[in-house]
């Protein structure tokens, strides 16, 4: 029987990731069943380790016996001193840019406008950034296994691409001369912080 886990997020954008890891690891990794009922538990961690965990644990007592896998991740750059880090998607939230509430979710747009913004002054050499992930996965409030990936880039002064979510389009990987919105899935899976995340999460569970 191959593995099972269930998600707990409501991102469209990592359901992607996890379904397309999935099925490169013949694996089974579906959204947590009834999630968007769920309260959700206030994420005061700061590091992503913190908030992965308190999130596995938390919705592993929403699915007894079952194994649930939680995310937490987001963009470190150098030159703002590892931010937006832990507030990765809260970033421009954080300072007030927040959408109405019948309007369309335009997080992504206004934490990108904000990243560039800050970053406005800081020469092509010091844009050094990294996407982290840190992957918990929990079963009846334990935590069973942790992992985490990473992968380096730079910053770039204007998006590019439009596949990806997050930061994708200003995060540039040197090695590909490509965004990371520029990329198709199964490439983002095999470089990516949360691709690398789940490679190991894997590995160490079938250790």
């Amino acid at each position: 029987m191959a593995l099972r886990l269930y998600a707990a997020t409501t991102s469209d954008g990592k359901l992607r990731d996890f379904y397309t890891a999935a099925q490169t690891h013949s694996i089974s990794i579906e959204p947590l069943p009834a999630l968007r009922t769920i309260p959700p538990p206030l994420e005061d961690g700061t590091t992503f380790q913190a908030n992965a965990t308190l999130k596995a644990i938390y919705y592993s007592h929403f699915a007894s016996g079952e194994l649930v896998l939680a995310d937490d991740s987001g963009l470190e750059v150098d030159a703002l001193h590892g931010e937006p880090g832990v507030r990765s998607a809260r970033f421009a939230a954080d300072i007030g840019l927040v959408d109405s509430p019948d309007a369309n979710d335009n997080t992504d747009v206004w934490n990108n406008m904000l990243l560039l913004q800050k970053m406005s002054e800081i020469p092509d050499s010091l844009r050094t950034a990294r996407y982290h992930c840190t992957l918990v996965v929990a079963r009846d409030g334990e935590v069973v296994q942790v992992a985490d990936g990473t992968v380096e880039g730079t910053i770039l002064d204007a998006p590019r691409g439009t596949g990806g979510f997050g930061y994708d389009p200003l995060f540039y990987l040197p090695e590909l001369g490509k965004s990371m919105a520029e990329i198709d899935l199964e490439t983002k899976l095999s470089l990516s912080h949360r691709g690398r995340a789940i490679a190991a999460l894997l590995e160490n569970m079938r250790a």
